[in-house]
């Protein structure tokens, strides 16, 4: 039993002692295999960062609503003048700011109100922007998808 277990033990020296790392071509091929995963993973990763920022245009319109709702409360009537309701807006990353969108109030009229918020920056380089909307209702909804 002794002599078995020496014996392994000789041979389990001399297999450590012949491999000093790893071959190249091993390397490589864990690299192409952590490269194949990386762009599986790659979409989803990204529809989720488009989610994310897509979401600043909706907090963004939910709180124009509520402005708007209290102008409206104050005045009977909706405007179309963001700093009339004290929304300012932040810039954009065009301008060296962190806002992805431009808001704007599109339709103010008797009891109707539409805001819009248009994306400055093109998520999926298709050339088309995302444009969402909030109505007088609070209901926020995608106009134009990107």
């Amino acid at each position: 039993m002794q002599t078995f277990a020496l014996s392994l033990r000789r041979l389990s020296a001399a297999l450590w002692k012949e491999e000093d790392g790893f071959s190249m071509t091993e390397l490589m091929v864990v690299l192409v295999i952590i490269g194949i995963l990386t762009l599986l993973a790659l979409p989803r990763f990204m529809n989720i960062t488009t989610k994310a920022k897509m979401t600043e245009a909706k907090m963004a319109l939910k709180q124009i609503h509520a402005l708007e709702q209290a102008h409206f409360f104050e005045y009977d009537t909706y405007t179309t003048d963001l700093a009339a309701i004290g929304y300012e807006q932040n810039a954009t990353v065009e301008n060296g700011g962190t806002a992805r969108y431009v808001l704007s109030i599109e339709v103010a009229e008797g009891p109707n109100m539409i805001a819009i918020a248009t994306s400055v920056v093109d998520f999926d380089k298709d050339g088309i922007f995302n444009v969402w909307q909030v109505d007088q209702d609070g209901i926020v909804t995608e106009r134009t998808p990107d």
